[in-house]
């Protein structure tokens, strides 16, 4: 019962917290806009910093990988409180899957938005600085490598993203976590990856038609 009860109230926390897109909170306070009407039309770093600007972008940035963060944070005390961890030690890792997976179904569609929100990159990827350190560091790395070859934001999204649920399980495998609880990870990385890269299915299209927007660090207005 008590770990049912922790899976749902961190799917709650999850959600409600991931609903709180700062995309739109930001430009909507600083420049008076929906940033779903302009440039890409997509509630992300991306185009706030196209749209927007830098200072829009990183206040996005910084607020979108803290909810992320938090709810992760909150999810492993709510967890830990109810002695509903996976081991007689009370081990609480699997549970910032599931806060952050509904943090990123929050993200994608916000209840305070209309349920029309972001791709889920930012405060998917953000969750993993809490889960582990260094599947973050990886999944940052990669990210970071395919940009500066291919100039697509897009692009090193999703390969980033797709290696994650393999990446999840060789590193907890290689820290000598049981491979029982190394799959178990894996496969709750699993929805996490694939909606990201399903919210990317517009770019794969324009990435295939060559049409897709190559990254720069200049702002412009929409």
């Amino acid at each position: 019962m008590n770990f049912l009860l922790a899976i749902g109230v961190s799917a709650i926390i999850g959600y409600l917290l991931g609903s709180c897109n700062f995309s739109i909170i930001v430009v909507r306070l600083v420049k008076g806009e929906d940033i779903r009407t302009m440039g890409s039309k997509n509630a992300g770093l991306t185009n706030t910093l196209r749209c927007a600007g830098k200072g829009c972008a990183l206040m996005t940035l910084i607020g979108d990988l803290g909810k992320g963060v938090v709810a992760v944070i909150l999810s492993r005390l709510v967890c830990s409180a109810l002695e509903a961890g996976l081991s007689p030690d009370n081990n609480t890792y699997y549970i910032g899957y599931i806060a952050g997976l509904f943090a990123i179904i929050g993200h994608v569609f916000p209840l305070y938005y209309g349920f029309k929100g972001g791709k889920g990159v930012l405060v998917g990827v953000s969750t993993f600085i809490i889960v582990d350190w260094r599947i973050f560091c990886i999944l940052i790395a990669i990210f970071a490598v395919i940009l500066a070859i291919s100039k697509y934001v897009s692009l090193s999204s999703i390969i980033a993203t797709a290696c994650c649920p393999p990446m999840v399980f060789v590193i907890e495998l290689l820290s000598k976590t049981d491979w029982k609880i190394c799959l178990l990870y894996a496969v709750l990385a699993i929805p996490m990856a694939s909606l990201i890269i399903w919210m990317h299915r517009s770019n794969i299209e324009r990435l295939k038609n060559g049409t897709e927007n190559k990254f720069s660090f200049s702002s412009k207005k929409s």
